[in-house]
């Protein structure tokens, strides 16, 4: 008779004990299955600014890889030639050559070295120069919306924080105080947005300062070769 209890309590504690475990894989399972698609429901309105501002720097991003080429700018080759071409007085092979050139020093030249003739070498540099400013205010626009981009993300996230702490402050008003269940929808937006507007914003500043060394490296180093160029205009021909 006490074996058979005995076997029946055991038997009960592990029923006991094996649904437990069951219902804590449940909830495991339920966690997991939490998708970024519910993190986005739960970030509330504040998502979907943030994921323009996420499309943009994307776009931004590629556009200003390209436009930031050192292929666009001008090539050691080109310069070479061109200062070779000017020095020795070719400079109708030197026109030819830089109308051939997709490059900004050969558009730059392209345009300056039919003044030669009829102007002074200062019109000539301020030729070139119009067309160095005119490049890096059009590449300097799109390279600035990333800073944008950069500086109003986490100010979103930040009003997406401030709009979830007051759902869940107006949800403890209400007597949700005992019942944590009921903030976690308010708190997961507040925390959700932060984190949101952090990882777009952080990438964006990374990505402006890089962009903005590289077009600034570019338009040196070309106008070295330009001016380079523009001196062996004055020398005499070889």
């Amino acid at each position: 008779m006490r074996t058979s209890i005995t076997h029946t309590l055991v038997l009960s504690g592990s029923l006991l004990l094996s649904s437990e475990l069951l219902g804590q894989d449940d909830n495991a399972t339920k966690v997991k299955s939490s998708t970024l698609w519910n993190m986005i429901e739960q970030g509330g309105w504040a998502m979907i600014p943030l994921g323009v501002c996420s499309l943009a720097l994307t776009y931004l991003i590629i556009h200003s890889l390209r436009e930031t080429n050192p292929s666009r700018f001008g090539t050691e080759f080109f310069g070479t030639r061109m200062q070779s071409l000017c020095g020795s007085g070719k400079l109708e092979e030197a026109l030819a050559a830089a109308k051939q050139e997709p490059t900004l020093l050969g558009k730059a030249f392209t345009a300056a070295l039919p003044k030669l003739n009829a102007e002074k070498r200062e019109k000539v540099e301020e030729t070139i120069q119009e067309h160095f400013e005119l490049e890096e205010h059009s590449i300097g626009q799109w390279i600035h919306y990333i800073s944008v981009i950069a500086t109003v993300s986490p100010m979103i996230g930040l009003l997406g924080t401030v709009s979830g702490m007051i759902g869940a402050f107006q949800t403890m008003s209400a007597g949700g105080m005992g019942r944590p269940e009921l903030l976690a929808g308010d708190i997961g937006e507040a925390l959700i947005t932060t984190a949101t507007g952090l990882c777009i914003g952080i990438p964006a500043m990374i990505a402006h300062s890089y962009f903005n060394n590289r077009l600034n490296n570019q338009l040196v180093e070309n106008a070295q070769r330009a001016n380079a160029i523009s001196e062996s205009l004055l020398s005499p021909p070889r």
